[in-house]
C-alpha cells in the first residue's frame, strides 16, 4: 500500500524503513507537515502517516478523501490535531500508537525536573566558561517533598514510581483513578489540594477541550509558592503567558517544558541560523529557572522502534480490511 509520510525526519525514515521490512508497504517521505497547503502531496496515496504538529482538520480530511486516502495513521499517542467527527463523517479511518514506551517520557520528565531544580543547565554553561562559582545554583532535596502527578495513565504511573523511589510523597489527580497508582503508595486528591501542597507538579494528561489551559492564571495563583512545574504532555495544557507572569512574581519557582503551545513551525526544525520571531518563547527561555527541550521526551530507540512497528502494522490491518487494533473513533 502507498503511504505518504509527512513531517518525516531522518530518524523516521531509518526506523520506518526497518519496520517496513516485515510489512512491505510503499513509503514516500515528505519533509513538509500535513496541512491545507501541503495536502495535495497526498493525492493517490491510500494512507497518510502524520505526527503531532501536522494538521488534519475537516478541510484537510476532505481533500485527503478526494485524493483517495482512506487511512490517517498517527505515529504518536495524542490525536488532538485530527477532527475525528469529520473523519467519521467522510469515511476515513484514524489509528494511533496507543502505547510505545511510557518509560521514555516519564524518564525525560524526571530529567527535566532534576535539571531545573539543581540548575544543571546553568552549571553546564558556567563551567564551559571556567566559572565554577556556586552562587545561584542551589536547589532542594526531592526526598520528603510532595510530587503531584496530573494524569495517572501509563506515563504518569511510571513517573510516580520514580518519585516514590526518590522518597517523595506522591499525590495524583485523574478523573479515572488507577488502582496501580494507589498500589505504589500514592493517593488521589482534589485539584485544590495539589495546588496547595505540591512542591512538584508534572503533567501527564492528553490535550482536550476540557483541559486546555488546565494550568492557568487562577490555578497558578493557588500553587504553593515556589513550586516547580513540568510538562512533557501537550503544550496547550499550560497558559504560557500566565506561566510567565507567575515566574516573574516568584509564585512559580521553575518551569520545565518539553512541549509548547505554539510549537508548530518551530520544533523539529533547525532554526539556529534564523531569527525566531515567537516573542513568548523567547521570553520563556530568557528565565534562568526555565528549561525547554524540543518535544524529545519520546525520543528513545525503544520508543521510535515501537512507534514505527505499530504504525505500519495498523496500515497492514487496513490494507487487509481486518479490524483496526488501534483505531480512534469519534
Amino acid at each position: 500500500m502507498k503511504i505518504a509520510v509527512f513531517s518525516a525526519q531522518p530518524y523516521d525514515r531509518q526506523f520506518l524503513d526497518a519496520a517496513n521490512a516485515a510489512e512491505g508497504h510503499e513509503l514516500h517521505y515528505f519533509d513538509a507537515a500535513l496541512g491545507p497547503e501541503s495536502v495535495g502531496l497526498a493525492a493517490g496515496y491510500q494512507a497518510v502517516c502524520i505526527f503531532v504538529n501536522d494538521v488534519a482538520n475537516a478541510g484537510v480530511l476532505e481533500a485527503l478523501k478526494a485524493g483517495g486516502t482512506g487511512l490517517v495513521a498517527l505515529r504518536c499517542t495524542g490525536f488532538n490535531n485530527v477532527d475525528l467527527a469529520a473523519a467519521a463523517r467522510i469515511g476515513i479511518k484514524v489509528v494511533r500508537v496507543v502505547s510505545y514506551s511510557p518509560n521514555s517520557v516519564a524518564e525525560h520528565a524526571v530529567a527535566l525536573l532534576l535539571a531545573v531544580n539543581r540548575k544543571v543547565h546553568r552549571a553546564y554553561n558556567r563551567t564551559r566558561d571556567s566559572n565554577f562559582a556556586l552562587d545561584g545554583l542551589m536547589g532542594f532535596d526531592l526526598h520528603g517533598k510532595t510530587a503531584a502527578v496530573v494524569g495517572t495513565g501509563k506515563i504518569g504511573r511510571v513517573f510516580a514510581r520514580i518519585m516514590v523511589g526518590f522518597g517523595c510523597n506522591v499525590i495524583g489527580y485523574d478523573p479515572f483513578p488507577s488502582e496501580e497508582f494507589e498500589a505504589l503508595g500514592a493517593r488521589y486528591v482534589g485539584a485544590g489540594e495539589i495546588g496547595a501542597n505540591a512542591d512538584i507538579i508534572s503533567l501527564h494528561c492528553p490535550l482536550s477541550p476540557e483541559n486546555h489551559h488546565i494550568v492557568n492564571a487562577e490555578r497558578l495563583a493557588r500553587l504553593k509558592r515556589g513550586a516547580l512545574l513540568v510538562n512533557t504532555s501537550r503544550g496547550g495544557l499550560v497558559d504560557t503567558e500566565a506561566a510567565i507572569e507567575a515566574l516573574k512574581s516568584g509564585q512559580l519557582g521553575g518551569l520545565a517544558l518539553d512541549v509548547y503551545e505554539q510549537e508548530g513551525g518551530l520544533f523539529f526544525r533547525d532554526l539556529s541560523s534564523t531569527i525566531v520571531t515567537d516573542d513568548v518563547l523567547q521570553r520563556l527561555v530568557a528565565f534562568p529557572n526555565v528549561i525547554v527541550t524540543g518535544h524529545q521526551a519520546f525520543f528513545t530507540r525503544e520508543a521510535i522502534g515501537t512507534i514505527s512497528e505499530t504504525t505500519l502494522r495498523s496500515a497492514s490491518e487496513f490494507e487487509k480490511k481486518a479490524p483496526l487494533s488501534n483505531e480512534i473513533k469519534a
